[in-house]
């Protein structure tokens, strides 16, 4: 198994997180905190959902935010979880509603002019879903004409109409929670985002084509500037896979869904 160095210069030196970057100091860091408010999905089945009768939280997301966290020194007791949707994850960094976003945030050239990314954590990829009787499609390409779910705030449906240029239509739609909701009833005809996402989604009455078309590098969101946490981040990333934990977390959620799950560190971004 092949493993990234991660936070060579630090550790060379044997300095603390905190004393590596900047924003490295103080409360300011991540690395520095003894509590942390954690952005997350709260409709997300396999990656983020918050049961309505108890609150708590559960998904691949919210375990993997836990072990981080625990990693920074912050137990379970010092976690606050707020859920975070797409359209609101940018400001409630800049704001600091929350510390950490883990919640299936793609790592993009755009966002990071606004937010510090740490990993990525997993490398998830495109798919599609449609209802299982529609046959009219297969692949991306079989989207020109067709009603796609437009979550507020994702980058999944322009993958499709920027990206491939596909001249499909987006319906915007506020959580991919109401797209399945959609496509079940016929207002849309596909919902095309990451394969983990469509994984915990799966029901009857629909199906994956199993036709990936990117790369979808889910990264820890942190405020812009804040390297060292990033570093930090990045050094509990490369320890959760290498004892083990990642694969159980992603056999625990997502082996009966029939995803190939790729159990290495993946290549990460570099903080900046």
């Amino acid at each position: 198994m092949r493993f990234v160095r991660v936070g060579a210069a630090c550790a060379a030196l044997g300095l603390a997180a905190a004393g590596c970057g900047l924003g490295g100091s103080g409360g300011d860091s991540v690395a520095g905190k003894r509590s942390l408010v954690i952005g997350v999905k709260s409709d997300q089945p396999g990656l983020g959902l918050r049961d309505a009768r108890t609150g708590d939280y559960s998904g691949f997301d919210v375990d993997v935010a836990r072990y981080i966290a625990g990693r920074l020194g912050v137990p379970g007791s010092r976690i606050t979880f707020r859920t975070t949707p797409s359209s609101d994850r940018e400001k409630a960094l800049a704001s600091g509603r929350v510390d950490l976003i883990v919640a299936s945030y793609s790592i993009t050239a755009r966002r990071k002019t606004q937010v510090t990314f740490a990993g990525p954590y997993y490398v998830a990829h495109q798919d599609t879903a449609v209802r299982a009787d529609d046959r009219s499609i297969g692949n991306v390409r079989d989207l020109k004409g067709k009603r796609i779910c437009a979550v507020t705030g994702s980058n999944s449906w322009r993958r499709v109409t920027e990206e491939r240029e596909v001249a499909a239509v987006p319906v915007e739609t506020p959580t991919y929670s109401d797209c399945m909701r959609a496509l079940a009833a016929g207002r849309i005809d596909a919902v095309s985002t990451d394969d983990l996402i469509l994984a915990g989604f799966a029901a009857p009455g629909t199906r994956v084509l199993n036709a990936p078309f990117t790369d979808e590098k889910y990264g820890v969101g942190l405020r812009r500037g804040d390297l060292a946490g990033c570093e930090a981040v990045n050094r509990a990333i490369t320890r959760m896979y290498q004892d083990g934990t990642a694969a159980r977390l992603l056999n625990r959620w997502f082996a009966r869904s029939g995803l190939r799950i790729n159990p290495y560190v993946p290549q990460f971004e570099g903080c900046s």
